[in-house]
């Protein structure tokens, strides 16, 4: 049995169940007792566990990928480690992967569908990346299709974790490999439009229903990713609309120039193509004589062989490319000729310049006149360079600059090194001199929940003081209020921000509004912060006109600045009526029931026209309420609760 099932972590996540496994973490079904919720919980393997690095690298990963909050993004709820293993918990996917999806509808979407799907994804790419988080391994397998057809994006910023790990491509990656950029495939540096490319990878699979590249090996179709073109989507099933096929084949483009340059402007287009169509972009893609840089040559261009395709088409294609791939054959004596100039001049030169440094080193050594380089570093460079008697007719040259916490100016390093006998009097000393301590610019992280800017300003290499807190009626509860420094500052890095953080609005008890004057009841109100809400007018025997009778909530309750109290008011007695009370009459006792609700209301009863009774009653204490109806026979009451028709009540009166 495996041995997290049954497991309790944290006193709070009850592991239920394994639903799957990946090269790097095994994923349980689980419920969190706290909040009474299944959750999915990634828990890291064993093997990866017992490297301190790694583990260190998963827990600021994870913590970062918890800042993201999108619908199109799973979301992670939790990241926690102890001294046995590391684990996220993330929210829990009634679905299936876009993958299995695929397969489930016979590889191939329709278009429509795959716009709908594409779009998503592109969307929580936006997000993510103006969170400066790159995915690394967008592909079917990491996207999530829930029952409503909505997509969740998986496993953001997991993939640097796994690329760091594995720097080889092998059988094990074959399924990520099919949608890696070029720019990965080479091991170069990968910026937001790789995940882009591989977006683009993911809709062409969706359109056509096949992989732009196969082969047998990782290795074999990497190549194809930095050296081929595949075929365009139109060329597989013509019923494929141009327009899409132009955002596919510029998402896919080898060339990081021709591709998107966010995931905003992929976005822009999509929603150009829904609107209509019909649009054509006209984007000119894949220019195979830019792809590679200066001296490299012109990108071969390799078209997939596809059994549908005619004999025709394949012998045409193998022609054009032989043709692009010949030089001219009447420039080939000039292009020799040109050569053999420039070898011949590179090599004279090379020579004059040996002859020249070998008899210098021979006369100095002859004269026996040698020089040692003096010491400056430590020094503050515009010294060294004024200071004469030292250096005698030495130069210093500045090569650089790098952070350190030194002042700024100061010589770093020196090549040559101090004491090196050289002897050119003038010899140069090129420089390393401090730029002053690394600086980084403070972000912005008001109204951000406190939890977000903590790990937004740790990534930056910051540290966070603990934060103080305040009451605020315009910032919620656990969001900051302010920064110390402010945004924008420019401060060095390893400094600490202190951050106020809202409490939310302060609470105070509710004071007693019965029997002020309405008038003085709404100027306390105001005074309190707090906010008139509804007004009720009753008719009262005993409570004089314009006087509070009621309120809501009741005094003592716990309110916050901006809450809203309900009043009742009296409008005095009922005019012209006289007052009747439960023993004011002889006859049936009837039992009259009231509204629920906690307090005093207005009660009056008519019957044949007549008031037969009119007063305040406790409906809290005393409901149904009883009265003595005088007279006999079959009549109706009608019943009026706080001066409002309520209801009518048939009743049979004794003689």
């Amino acid at each position: 049995m495996d041995q997290y099932i049954g497991k309790l972590l944290d006193n709070r996540y009850e592991i239920l169940e394994r639903v799957g496994a990946g090269g790097m973490a095994m994923v349980y079904k689980a419920r969190c007792h706290r909040l009474n919720r299944l959750v999915a919980i990634k828990i890291l393997r064993e093997d990866l566990a017992q490297d301190a690095e790694f583990r260190r690298r998963f827990h600021d990963e994870s913590q970062a990928v918890a800042m993201l909050s999108h619908p199109n993004i799973v979301a992670v709820y939790d990241v926690s480690r102890s001294s046995e293993f590391e684990y996220i918990v993330m929210e829990l996917i009634d679905g299936v992967t876009l993958k299995q999806y695929m397969q489930q509808k016979g590889n191939k979407l329709n278009w429509r569908e795959a716009l709908h799907f594409i779009t998503q994804i592109t969307k929580a790419l936006s997000h993510a990346h103006s969170r400066g988080i790159i995915h690394r391994d967008i592909k079917p397998h990491n996207v999530m299709v829930l029952r409503d057809g909505s997509v969740k994006v998986a496993d953001f910023g997991i993939a640097r974790l796994t690329n760091s790990g594995h720097s080889t491509l092998t059988q094990e990656t074959l399924g990520s490999v099919h949608y890696i950029s070029p720019e990965q495939a080479k091991g170069s540096h990968i910026d937001a439009r790789s995940d882009l490319y591989s977006a683009g990878v993911v809709l062409y699979e969706m359109i056509t229903g096949r992989l732009p590249f196969e082969g047998d090996s990782p290795v074999s179709v990497a190549i194809q990713h930095i050296n081929s073109i595949p075929l365009s989507p139109q060329e597989i099933d013509p019923s494929i609309p141009e327009a899409l096929e132009e955002i596919t084949m510029k998402a896919m483009s080898p060339s990081l120039d021709q591709r998107y340059l966010s995931a905003d402007a992929m976005l822009a287009d999509l929603e150009e193509f829904r609107k209509n169509p019909n649009i054509n972009f006209d984007y000119k893609l894949n220019d195979s004589s830019a792809e590679e840089p200066d001296g490299v040559g012109a990108t071969q261009v390799h078209r997939i062989s596809d059994s549908v395709r005619s004999m025709e088409v394949r012998g045409n294609q193998r022609r054009r490319q032989r043709e692009e791939e010949e030089p001219p054959r009447q420039e080939f004596p000039w292009t020799v000729a040109a050569a053999v100039v420039v070898l011949l001049l590179f090599l004279g030169g090379m020579f004059y310049f040996l002859v020249s440094f070998l008899t210098g080193l021979s006369q100095g050594a002859q004269n026996g006149d040698t020089y040692t380089i003096p010491t400056v570093t430590g020094q503050l460079i515009t010294e060294a360079r004024n200071n004469s008697e030292l250096l005698g007719e030495f130069v210093i040259v500045e090569g650089g600059t790098e952070d350190d916490d030194s002042e700024p100016g100061t010589i770093l390093s020196q090549s040559p090194t101090s004491g090196t006998k050289v002897t050119d009097p003038t010899t140069e000393i090129v420089v390393v001199v401090s730029s002053g301590p690394a600086t980084v610019e403070m972000i912005n992280v008001k109204n951000w929940e406190y939890n977000a800017a903590y790990v937004a300003l740790r990534n930056l290499g910051l540290t966070v003081e603990e934060p103080e807190y305040q009451y605020s009626d315009e910032v919620a509860a656990d969001h900051v209020i302010s920064s110390t420094p402010s945004m924008g500052e420019a401060i060095e890095a390893g400094s600490s921000v202190a951050l106020v953080v809202s409490k939310g609005p302060e609470t105070f008890p509710l004071i007693s509004f019965v029997g002020m004057d309405i008038e003085a009841a709404k100027t306390k109100l105001s005074g309190l912060n707090l906010i008139l809400g509804n007004v009720d007018e009753i008719y009262s025997d005993t409570v004089p006109a314009g006087e509070v009778t009621d309120q809501w909530p009741a005094a003592s309750a716990t309110v916050r600045g901006g809450d809203s109290v309900d009043l009742r008011v009296s409008q005095g007695p009922v005019p012209g009526v006289s007052t009747q009370t439960p023993g004011g009459l002889e006859g049936t006792t009837v039992s009259i029931p009231l509204p629920v609700f906690d307090g005093m209301i207005h009660l009056r009863v008519t019957m044949d026209g007549e008031t037969i009774f009119n007063n305040n009653v406790d409906a809290a204490m005393n409901n149904p309420y009883d009265i003595q109806v005088p007279g006999s026979g079959d009549k109706v009451l009608l019943i009026y609760i706080d001066g409002k028709y309520y209801t009518e009540m048939p009743v049979t009166l004794l003689p």
